[in-house]
This record gives structure tokens, sequence and C-alpha cells, in this order.
């Protein structure tokens, strides 16, 4: 694997990244994810040298309103080791903040104040 520097931190990124818009899903569901199998390819590309790790919180979601089940499947394929491997790059979800500057983003349980 090549890798490069990254940002002001400098730190080795390998050139390949691991995206994680689309796993392998079952039923032909977004939401539903195949775990064993996500899991299988994201371990297999980590050991091969890959240490990128792009994912965002719709993906694998249940629509525009929803946050997705990418980011948890992620949490789950780095136990045992795996994390320390890898930096992950991630996006935020959707801000709605009122006139008073409270903020809120949409999570699976509902509207949450930032």
């Amino acid at each position: 694997m090549q890798y490069r520097r990254s940002g002001k931190t400098e730190e080795q990124v390998s050139i390949l990244g691991f995206g994680c818009m689309r796993f392998p899903i079952i039923d032909n569901q977004s939401h539903n994810i195949d775990r064993p199998q996500a899991a299988k390819m994201m371990r297999f590309a980590i050991d091969q040298g890959v240490n990128y790790i792009d994912t965002a919180y719709p993906y694998h979601g249940y629509g525009s309103d929803r946050g997705g089940e990418s980011e948890p499947m992620v949490a789950e394929s780095l136990r045992d080791g795996y994390r320390e491997k890898v930096k992950i790059a991630t996006r935020l979800p959707r801000v709605r903040c009122g006139f008073n500057t409270e903020c809120w983003f949409q999570n699976n349980s509902g509207l949450v104040n930032a």
C-alpha cells in the first residue's frame, strides 16, 4: 500500500480508502446491512494496508430525516484492535437552528438538542 502525508498533522494515510456508502445489504433495503459480510470486507481492506475509512451519518439510512446504519456498522467492524489501525472521516448530520441560536440535529431517535 502507498501512503501520503495528510494535512497539518502529516499523518500517513493510505492512497486508497474504504468507502462505507455501499455496504452489501439484505432484501434490497439500504438500512439492512449484511453485517458479517460488511465487517469481513472492511477488515480485509485494513489487513491489506488501507487505513482511511470514509463514512457519513446518512449512509445506509431510512430516508432523508433519519441517520443511517453505516457509522454503527463501522464501529462494530473496528472492534478487536482494528480501530487503532485507521483514520475515520465522517460528516455531521443536518443541523437545524432557531432564531435564538439553539440548534438540534436529527438522529434515529428524533431531534436532539446540540
